[in-house]
């Protein structure tokens, strides 16, 4: 699946651009099923809002749950000041998950297959397992920013094993709100953990190494149907959408089975088994 250099350039620089992975079809339709999902979700408790901001204190009993379900999480932008959903739901959405590659048969499709084990495999994940996986939507004109963050904080293993898998489900640039990473960073420390205790969550500074600047950084400017695959502690980012072209990808996070996965995770998986990406 990956040639010597391409392993050496993801072992240097902690992440991977593979362009044309998924074909226009496979893109077009998990683009088509999102908005069913969306279009359908009904909300049966107060709106679920995600932001990078502060974590720990928007996390709900909906953002829990989510571990083992498919649940819409709306952008704070998309409500008026007293609350009133203000867009339709496709232009609302800040993201869908955490189980969509589970319970969902078009994803599940997209998520797996031996062009995926493979390059698992050749990644270093000895038993890749997925845990998480998410449809960011970046909605024209009120997308949020996701701000400097490694995955490692949110998805912890003894040791360390998470692998990103962001595929672009439409063309990101500059404009639109594209990735942002630190190329070598993942050979930093990682700065944070994302901890779970009952149901209460906080943010627990383990480095205090100041993030890397937009100077520090480069772009990751991909068309739709590229995946770009990034090491656990590589810090990454993603600016605001103020254009009037959404920008929407999928994630999906594996680990290694051979390594723990520790009970601090804020994401526990008690009733839906946990599958490889074969």
């Amino acid at each position: 699946m990956l040639n010597p250099n391409q392993v050496l350039r993801y072992r240097d620089q902690g992440f991977l651009v593979l362009p044309g992975f998924r074909d226009e079809a496979a893109v077009a339709g998990l683009r088509e099923r999102a908005r069913q999902i969306a279009a359908g979700f009904v909300d049966r408790g107060p709106p679920s809002v995600f932001t990078t901001r502060d974590q720990a204190r928007t996390a709900d009993a909906a953002f829990l749950a989510s571990a083992e379900t498919i649940h819409c999480f709306y952008e704070e932008e998309a409500f008026d000041a007293a609350g009133r959903l203000q867009r339709p739901a496709d232009q609302a959405i800040n993201k869908i998950g955490h189980a969509l590659h589970d319970l969902d048969p078009v994803f599940d499709r997209f998520s797996r297959g031996p062009d995926m084990a493979a390059l698992a495999a050749a990644l270093g994940l000895r038993v890749p397992q997925a845990w998480q996986s998410m449809l960011i939507w970046k909605p024209p004109g009120i997308g949020g920013e996701v701000g400097w963050h490694q995955d490692a904080t949110f998805l912890i293993t003894e040791p360390d094993s998470v692998v990103g898998f962001w595929f672009a489900l439409e063309d990101a640039d500059r404009d639109n709100g594209c990735l942002w990473v630190q190329p070598g960073g993942q050979r930093g420390p990682l700065r944070q953990r994302f901890e779970r205790a009952g149901d209460t969550l906080q943010m627990r500074t383990l480095d205090d190494t100041p993030w890397p600047s937009l100077e520090q950084a480069v772009p990751v400017e991909v068309e739709a149907g590229a995946l770009v695959v990034f090491h656990g502690r590589l810090p990454h980012y993603s600016g605001p959408n103020r254009s009037a072209r959404s920008r929407m990808a999928y994630t999906l996070h594996a680990t290694d089975g051979s390594a723990a996965w520790s009970p601090r995770n804020w994401l526990q998986r008690p009733s839906l088994p946990v599958r490889g990406l074969g």
